[in-house]
């Protein structure tokens, strides 16, 4: 047993306020048009992305629209490994998702970025202490 001490997550106190939080699964052949749902009926959106962080061309607008309007989480959804942010560059990526506004989970799994970004948005964190407190956990 060689290995160190797991990384402690930020410490989040009790909510102020009520949070919706969406999560949205993405899969094969998917158009985005339920991304349009989301919009208006959460306060946050994390965002379950194939591998790495990678989605198809067709969600990467609804996507950019919706991250203007509230913070979304992109998080892989294959549950062993991390949302990287530098390895592609196409419409789709992550290095592109990333650049458009959305937050990296990281090696948080879809429902541990949810239940962050929730517990964040319930103390009233706005989009940038959200980011931050991504930026520090994904480290």
């Amino acid at each position: 047993m060689v290995g160190g001490l797991p990384r402690r997550g930020p410490l989040v106190g009790a909510p102020a306020r009520e949070a919706r939080v969406g999560l949205y699964t993405v899969a094969l052949g998917d158009d985005g048009a339920l991304l349009a749902l989301w919009d208006g009926n959460c306060d946050g959106l994390v965002v379950a992305a194939f591998g790495v962080g990678h989605v198809p061309e067709r969600l990467v607008e609804g996507l950019t629209g919706l991250a203007s309007r509230m913070p979304v989480v992109l998080a892989s959804r294959i549950g062993n490994g991390p949302v990287l942010s530098d390895t592609y560059g196409y419409p789709g990526s992550e290095k592109d998702l990333l650049g458009r506004g959305l937050i990296g989970a990281g090696d948080l799994s879809p429902y541990q970025a949810r239940l962050l970004l929730r517990a964040l948005l319930a103390q009233g964190a706005d989009g940038a202490a959200v980011r931050e407190t991504f930026t520090a956990f994904a480290r």
